[in-house]
């Protein structure tokens, strides 16, 4: 972490895997800027910090351009500088065969999943590579779906793929500017969304199978040991996963 007190900014802050990733970000003694959806949530989230001085709610839509680049203006406005950016907010869709699936559904998914990291890291750069000390870290939630799909994820699927290219084109256009970028790929973390997985979820062979699940924590702790690297080295890809989840075998 900087000398200066380091700023993260984390989308999807309301639950799950960002409102965990905050407070171990404020354990390490960052000033976090909370932005999602739904502010209820994003202030219960904020009640976690140590001091209240240490959070600021900006609720976001990060599929919406306006909204975003209020986000960010709010960022340096009350705190003067950005260190990291953790793109985490992500939605699905009901599964449904292909065949299926409607034009409104793909772009809904297209939108906030990968628009609206675009959306971010655009802004993220604007401010990073002029700030003073310059440069910063931008960390996406990639999902192991990134690299094996699920039945009938198509949307899902296709945006997390596509966050692996926009992470490395980012890692790359980022260098001349001090900004590192790396994607973590989790795995079956226990929050609402993935949670469900201990209930049963469709496998490839049609079966319907309850999957293990691990604590959120441990996404937490990874994306704190990311974020605690010096600029000059970065974690490209990162996986953490339930152990004994069945991605690693033959469907």
């Amino acid at each position: 972490m900087a000398d200066h007190q380091a700023v993260a900014l984390i989308t999807g802050a309301g639950s799950g895997i960002g409102r965990a990733s905050a407070v171990g970000l404020w354990n390490e003694g960052y000033v976090v800027v909370l932005a999602g959806r739904h502010e209820a949530t994003l202030w219960e989230t904020a009640e976690l910090a140590p001091h209240p001085d240490q959070a600021l709610v900006v609720p976001t839509d990060v599929a919406d351009e306006v909204g975003v680049r209020h986000l960010f203006d709010q960022t340096i406005k009350t705190f003067g500088r950005l260190d990291l950016l953790f793109n985490n907010a992500g939605i699905n869709v009901p599964a449904v065969p292909i065949e299926q699936l409607s034009v409104a559904d793909w772009r809904r998914v297209v939108d906030v999943n990968l628009t609206g990291v675009f959306l971010c890291t655009r802004e993220a750069f604007r401010v990073m590579k002029d700030q003073s000390p310059r440069g910063g870290r931008i960390i996406n939630n990639g999902s192991v779906s990134a690299y094996a799909p699920r039945p009938n994820s198509a949307p899902y699927t296709s945006t997390k793929h596509a966050i692996t290219g926009l992470t490395k084109s980012t890692a790359l256009d980022g260098r001349r500017y001090d900004i590192a970028c790396g994607q973590i790929d989790i795995g079956n973390a226990d929050t609402d969304m993935g949670g469900r997985m201990k209930a049963g979820v469709p496998q490839a062979n049609g079966q319907v199978a309850a999957e293990p699940t691990m604590d959120v924590e441990n996404v937490a702790r990874a994306v704190v040991h990311m974020a605690s690297l010096p600029l000059d080295a970065n974690v490209l890809f990162m996986t953490v996963m339930a152990t004994k989840m069945p991605l690693v075998g033959r469907g």
